[in-house]
């Protein structure tokens, strides 16, 4: 999540695997920073020093991974480019067959969670291509080198790296051979090792979460972190909005601004296609076209969606792809979504 769907952009991001494999190197835990790194976790998380040593000594350095992360497509990319790779007949198709496959386990996570199944599937077509896609390097490389030779992002990074030894030490997993994301995302639905942690769900009460393979607690784990990040059940995401001059003249052209609402968008003379009670939040969305911008207006489960990722070209991707993903599935008892 938040950098896991940027697998699918490999082609775009820049450097390349191979570039990468030429120019690692060892990370060295006799530097001051990573000694340093070690005996807090020592003192703070009561982690054995011979094993953090032996596991951050095995650790490489990948430069191809802070050209990545220098180069993300969100930022590159405007959305009239950006939409087809993830809203397309294949991945369409390919989500319509992966929904009917798992319709039941969706239907679960659904009632459970609040959040209709095709935003959960919507969300693996973005970030794993259905979980098929989840990533080739080894996270402990990709965390290892972000957190020491990434400065703008190092503090952030180290966090998700203490993180990470603290699940494969709760999980009894080996952290070398652990593959994701360039940023160290994991498993279909793309958790950073703290959201792992903190939203991964044992839906299958086996006594362990398995983000590759068990379906059922990927699903509830991506419905959890949505509803804890704000998600309304059965409440809108996104809709398409003509703005006067007036309003164009002060709206924002790349972020996603600060909330307002309905009812203060429609007096500055934006005009929303079904829109909600004057009273809700929203935020307005521009989304770029070859012929100049075109606006949308995101609601609480827009924004929730920008909480898994905080490029609101992701969000507008995974609703897109949602609602043409519910516009093939039949509506039946199993595999019913409730939210537009």
């Amino acid at each position: 999540m938040r950098y896991g769907h940027r697998l699918c952009l490999s082609l775009i991001a820049a450097g390349s695997f191979l570039a990468a494999a030429s120019g690692a190197s060892a990370l060295d835990t006799r530097s001051p920073e990573v000694a340093g790194f070690i005996d807090q976790m020592v003192a703070r998380d009561a982690y054995d020093p011979r094993t953090l040593r032996r596991i951050l000594g095995a650790a490489r350095l990948e430069p191809a991974i802070v050209a990545a992360m220098e180069r993300p497509a969100e930022q590159v990319l405007p959305w009239y480019r950006y939409r087809p790779i993830f809203v397309n007949e294949r991945r369409i198709q390919e989500g319509v067959d992966f929904w009917i496959a798992h319709r039941r386990e969706l239907r679960r996570a659904s009632e459970r969670t609040g959040v209709a199944p095709q935003y959960l599937v919507a969300i693996l077509g973005v970030e794993t291509y259905y979980g098929r896609l989840t990533g080739g390097y080894r996270v402990i490389d990709a965390l290892a080198t972000l957190s020491f030779d990434y400065p703008p992002r190092a503090a952030f990074f180290r966090g998700q790296l203490e993180q990470f030894l603290l699940l494969a030490r709760d999980h009894a997993f080996d952290p070398l051979t652990v593959k994701g994301s360039y940023a160290g995302a994991m498993g279909a639905p793309q958790f950073m090792p703290s959201a792992y942690r903190r939203f991964g769900v044992d839906a299958t009460v086996d006594g362990r979460v398995d983000l590759w393979s068990d379906w059922p607690d990927v699903f509830d784990s991506i419905g959890y972190y949505l509803r804890e990040n704000g998600w309304v059940d059965g409440g809108p995401v996104l809709r398409d909005a003509v703005l006067g001059a007036a309003a164009t003249a002060t709206a924002p052209t790349t972020l996603l601004g600060p909330p307002t609402t309905v009812g203060a968008l429609q007096a500055a003379g934006v005009r929303i296609v079904d829109a909600p009670g004057p009273d809700s939040r929203a935020w307005l969305v521009p989304a770029q076209q070859p012929q100049g911008l075109q606006w949308r207006i995101g609601f609480e489960n827009f924004h929730a969606i920008t909480r898994y990722n905080r490029s609101p070209l992701y969000a507008m991707a995974v609703h897109d792809l949602a609602v043409a993903l519910r516009q093939r599935v039949p509506a039946t008892p199993l595999a019913l979504g409730r939210t537009r």
